[in-house]
């Protein structure tokens, strides 16, 4: 049995984790509240830009822009890649975990087809690093702060000139996106060549310039846009999960304190039990 000192050590080791534990969990309530703003603000300009983009696909030339332009021009699947969105930081419960192992899936699932990682997030890199897959880009720094769009457009334009030199023939967007606070639902996407909305209302719009010159313009934003809204869904994914993460590591200390002061209650008890016996066996002894 553990002695007293012991266990007092063990509790105050276990009150000072709750009160970090504690504190994680005021930080990232705080920072999800700011990234979920984000991503509320941004969602409707990202579903309008789809929407948008469709249109003018139609009436450029009765799809001829969908023939000629790179952005829309599809080629058997053999190079592959895949842009992996993960987290700079850990205590997140099993945020980065699942989304690793649900892009292991798809890279097994994915049987002739060459793949390379474009990662997004210290945890993804440093999970691949130590495996075969090749990284085409690493970027270990995004989440330390919240993602900024000219980051999310610096990688796009990447990821854009190699799918026009035909380096890559298409290019899939994996994250978690931000759906509650307690659940966080994985998204796989392609997001080159682009994928038109089929079946929405045709809006007739009045083009100042040519459908096929705003289609030139609008392609690589969208694929921009696509990257970024990713990046920021993952950041208040990231921090629900970590506030959830925090929450119940809290509520475990709890349960511990609770436990070793029951255990130092009886083994207070007993000591003292002891030290009677010991008195009234001495006191015997005398008379």
């Amino acid at each position: 049995m553990p002695s007293l000192i012991d266990i007092r050590r063990r509790i105050r080791s276990v009150k000072n984790t709750q009160q970090i534990t504690k504190a994680m969990k005021m930080v990232a309530a705080a920072k999800l509240r700011r990234a979920q703003d984000r991503v509320i603000a941004a969602r409707p300009y990202s579903q309008l830009l789809q929407r948008m983009l469709g249109n003018i696909a139609r009436a450029a030339s009765e799809g001829a822009a969908e023939e000629t332009h790179p952005l829309l021009r599809r080629r058997p699947e053999k190079r592959v890649l895949l842009v992996l969105v993960t987290a700079d930081r850990g205590l997140a419960g099993a945020f980065n975990s699942n989304i690793i192992k649900h892009a292991q899936k798809f890279l097994a699932d994915s049987v002739g087809r060459d793949f390379e990682l474009e990662l997004l997030g210290r945890k993804g890199r440093d999970f691949f690093r130590r495996r075969t897959t090749p990284i085409a880009g690493e970027y270990a720094t995004l989440f330390l702060k919240s993602p900024e769009e000219q980051e999310a457009r610096e990688i796009a334009h990447g990821i854009i000139e190699r799918f026009e030199g035909a380096e890559i023939d298409a290019v899939y967007l994996m994250g978690n996106r931000f759906k509650s606070v307690m659940a966080p639902e994985m998204a796989t996407r392609r997001i080159l060549p682009v994928e038109l909305p089929e079946h929405q209302e045709t809006i007739n719009y009045i083009y100042e310039q040519s459908p096929a010159v705003l289609l030139d313009g609008l392609l690589p934003r969208y694929v921009e846009n696509q990257i970024y809204q990713a990046m920021i869904e993952s950041a208040a994914a990231e921090q629900a999960a970590r506030m959830t993460a925090m929450d119940a590591a809290s509520s475990n200390a709890a349960d511990v304190l609770e436990r070793l002061t029951l255990n130092m209650n009886r083994v207070r008890q007993a000591s003292i039990t002891r030290e009677i016996i010991e008195i009234v066996s001495g006191a015997a002894a005398l008379g």
